[in-house]
């Protein structure tokens, strides 16, 4: 019927007798819908061009070298990420190279490693058209957690909070 003593964000949510739930979807084979994203995490770039970054998101998490990421790019020319590395996957592939490390700061600023992702980025990026590819990538070299404030207890982004706290990074993508 809608929401308790709350008309506004009724007509908000319930349009032409439809539960508008804010979940973005296709339909498979003309008989299920599924579900891809949600519309509030679509961005737009500088160029007008929408991205849903979930999907790019969750291609590149099959690098077993990418942890976490976070498609960034709203107002911009371009699209870009913040990669948190898998550190266990990442030492043991500089152990087996020869590479030495001081750390996880260190860690991401190796040239190696830096190729590494780069060569992980043009992998994952021809699944996506050209807007939606990243042209730029950092390196962040903590996880991000619940209790840092990045992750909901459900273990998902905190969009906002990481774009807040990682503002420099990410404009320096840009500069």
């Amino acid at each position: 019927m809608g929401y308790y003593k709350r008309p506004d964000l009724t007509a908000d949510a319930i349009k032409d007798g439809w539960f508008h739930t804010g979940d973005i979807g296709v339909i498979v084979n003309n008989k299920f819908l599924k579900i891809t994203d949600r519309k509030k995490e679509l961005f737009k770039t500088s160029g007008g061009k929408f991205v849903a970054p979930q999907p790019i998101e969750n291609k590149f998490k099959e690098s077993p070298y990418i942890e976490q990421i976070m498609v960034v790019g709203e107002d911009h020319k371009f699209t870009s990420a913040l990669i948190v590395p898998s550190f266990t996957n990442l030492r043991n592939w500089c152990d087996k190279k020869g590479i030495s490390y001081n750390g996880n700061e260190g860690l991401v600023k190796l040239p190696e490693v830096k190729d590494l992702f780069q060569q992980a980025v043009d992998k994952y990026n021809q699944y996506f058209s050209h807007v939606e590819q990243l042209k730029k990538f950092e390196l962040m070299p903590q996880e991000w957690t619940v209790d840092g404030g990045e992750l909901t207890p459900t273990l998902k982004l905190k969009r906002k909070v990481i774009l807040e706290k990682y503002r420099d990074v990410i404009e320096g993508m840009y500069d």
